[in-house]
């Protein structure tokens, strides 16, 4: 396992900065590293890590949502207000509703096969979308319209979303028979992490203010507690979110102790040069490249139509909002990005038999392959072009 976390660093930066230097996003780099080094190339990751690769990718997850959570102000998600709330689930329709209409002409599946790869396909990825937004936030480009905290909100209810419809729609596939309380269960895991959450942000303000201790064993004990607030997203008998809860947490530390979260704010972001390649070299072993390579043109356009259902969703998120045409079209260039829950569930419909299972797993290869390198490309070549830069 050692010499695998060797590779994949060294190469994973080595390839990064290549991509760097030609002007190419460094997580292009990172996943190709993943590709390369995988099991289905040449097979230099270990196996032990592969199997707890889910694992790691979740904790990557975890330290950049808490540090996005460090960086966001409730009062600009307010001030953005309903479009903040339709962005958690409108986009996301959009592009489901979009492969029901065009996978089963492009590629001859069934209707219900085609809800089952729309919602594999639909989850917009936090781990491109957040380190791209808080670089925004840093730098002071659209802070003041609140576009940052806008995508922020928005990429980390989507995924929840998103996998409840996928849910359903793979029991539906199974025979079972779709249970209104699963989409009853979206606003309670979402109202329920929040709540967590925000108790929890309050607390270790109290706390930290009360305790002196190194910044390094506040890291510790936060990142702690974020383990076990996902472990219990899947033991507890509530709905419940535990990434929504870590962010929340983060937010309403940050709201009543923001000295020691601007402190923690930055070393989350030396965590997360680390992370980074480890979540996306990872994501890059999860991708079949042959997969990709059978899959042909149809499936290539199909990718391309969707996100045009989805960019549509969120030009409908934007209306009667005070922000320009430019604004606009940064937001809908800026939630296409996906990687990590299409890398996590991708294969499920083929573990469980199912019919659609292998160009389910194709599509979703794709869309990683197509989606993050491209999203993040867009992202860092248009943001001072599109948005205006807070000069305060």
């Amino acid at each position: 396992m050692l010499i695998s976390l060797s590779y994949i660093f060294l190469v994973g930066m080595f390839l990064s900065w290549i991509c760097k230097k030609v002007e190419l996003p460094g997580l292009l780099g990172m996943i190709f590293t993943g590709i390369l080094l995988g099991p289905y190339c040449l097979g230099l990751i270990d196996s032990s890590l592969l199997n707890i690769s889910s694992e790691l990718r979740k904790i990557a997850l975890i330290i950049i949502l808490m540090r996005a959570g460090l960086n966001l102000d409730l009062s600009d998600l307010k001030r953005v207000g309903r479009p903040a709330i339709l962005m958690c689930f409108v986009p996301a329709c959009f592009e489901m509703i979009g492969m029901i209409l065009l996978a089963p002409k492009l590629l001859g599946i069934s209707l219900l096969d085609a809800a089952i790869m729309g919602s594999v396909v639909a989850a917009v990825s936090p781990a491109v979308i957040v380190p791209k937004m808080l670089q925004l936030m840093d730098e002071g480009y659209g802070t003041k319209e609140s576009i940052p905290q806008l995508i922020l909100a928005g990429a980390s209810v989507d995924d929840v979303f998103v996998i409840v419809m996928f849910t359903a729609f793979l029991g539906l596939a199974q025979g079972e028979s779709i249970n209104i309380l699963s989409f009853v269960n979206i606003p309670l895991s979402i109202l329920t992490g929040i709540i967590c959450g925000a108790l929890l942000g309050k607390g270790f303000a109290i706390f930290f203010k009360k305790n002196h201790m190194r910044d390094t064993v506040k890291i510790l004990i936060l990142l702690s507690v974020a383990f076990i607030l996902v472990t219990l997203e899947d033991a507890l008998p509530i709905p419940f979110s535990g990434l929504i809860a870590i962010m929340f947490m983060g937010i309403f530390l940050q709201r009543n102790h923001s000295v020691a979260s601007k402190r923690l704010s930055v070393k989350f972001n030396k965590l997360w040069v680390g992370a980074e390649v480890l979540l996306f070299v990872l994501v890059g072993a999860c991708v079949n490249i042959s997969y990709a390579l059978k899959a042909g043109m149809m499936a290539i356009l199909l990718i391309f139509g969707v996100l045009l259902f989805r960019m549509l969703g969120v030009f409908i998120c934007l209306l009667k909002t005070s922000l320009s045409k430019t604004e606009r079209l940064f937001c809908m260039i800026a939630y296409c990005p996906k990687a990590t829950v299409q890398a996590a569930i991708g294969s499920v419909p083929l573990a469980a038999g199912l019919g659609c299972g292998q160009i389910v797993l194709t599509v979703a290869v794709l869309s990683i392959l197509i989606t993050a390198p491209l999203g993040a490309f867009m992202i860092e070549h248009t943001y001072k072009k599109l948005l205006k830069k807070n000069k305060d």
